[in-house]
């Protein structure tokens, strides 16, 4: 398997080129709009065809480089099925799974930052029949989680990001790999580590919001900063709606 990680120190993101190396497979994860050439110059050099490129949500605090990067590649733009956007994406369906060459991405649908959110379980055949390791978007962060309050009804969302994380992610094997789309400098979630990844098993020891009960959870991501001023207007972007300032 071919995987690059592409890391933006300065605001805390991560997006996530994988795929299979021998049957010149691959997908992009998370894309920034700046790095559209890198990632089409990393899979050419590794000799490999962009086939998807996916969001774990709609961004709120980047240009997302997804739609862009599709066209260019001839690729398929993904997206949760439930999510509101103008432009047209293939929807993805909870539990269903990617193929790409001997590299496999397994879908699941992890609401509570975004109605829209999943998570991407990763295998890699070659390796065997286990998963790898997930891309948890802004679901669970290293020590953190992501904030409900975006979409509004923070409550609420605060209770389905805790039962997509304790009824999905946790469930994965203690050995999987963790990597979310962002770490600490991001605005996406409070107490997020400097270290971009981890384990299902580092994260059940030692993340706080890991151990709380559901109510306690809820009350403990009532307490958010308030929103970047620019969020509404990278979120209007995203999803179609708004026109990039000049």
């Amino acid at each position: 398997m071919i995987f690059k990680p592409h890391y933006h120190f300065e605001t805390g993101c991560a997006a996530y080129l994988l795929g299979c190396g021998t049957l010149g497979k691959c997908a992009v994860v998370d894309a920034h709009e700046e790095d559209i050439g890198a990632y089409l110059e990393l899979a050419s050099a590794k000799g490999m065809r962009i086939t998807h490129v996916i969001d774990t949500h709609v961004h709120a605090d980047h240009r997302s480089g997804s739609p862009a990067l599709a066209r260019q590649a001839g690729a398929a733009y993904c997206l949760h099925e439930s999510a509101d956007v103008t432009f047209p994406f293939s929807p993805l369906r909870d539990g269903e799974e990617l193929e790409l060459g001997n590299t496999r991405v397994k879908v699941l649908h992890t609401p509570g930052h975004t109605p829209e959110s999943i998570s991407l379980v990763v295998t890699d055949l070659r390796r065997g029949t286990d998963p790898w390791f997930v891309l948890t978007g802004d679901t669970l962060f290293v020590g953190a989680v992501g904030r409900p309050d975006l979409p509004g009804r923070a409550r609420e969302n605060a209770g389905k990001l805790h039962d997509s994380i304790h009824r999905k992610l946790l469930t994965l094997p203690d050995d999987v790999e963790l990597y979310p789309a962002h770490f600490s400098g991001s605005a996406c979630g409070v107490g997020m580590s400097g270290k971009p990844s981890s384990t299902i098993a580092f994260e059940k020891r030692w993340n706080p919001l890991l151990s709380r009960t559901r109510e306690e959870f809820i009350e403990a991501l009532s307490d958010v900063p308030p929103k970047p001023a620019a969020m509404e207007q990278i979120l209007g972007l995203n999803r179609g709606r708004a026109k990039a300032m000049p």
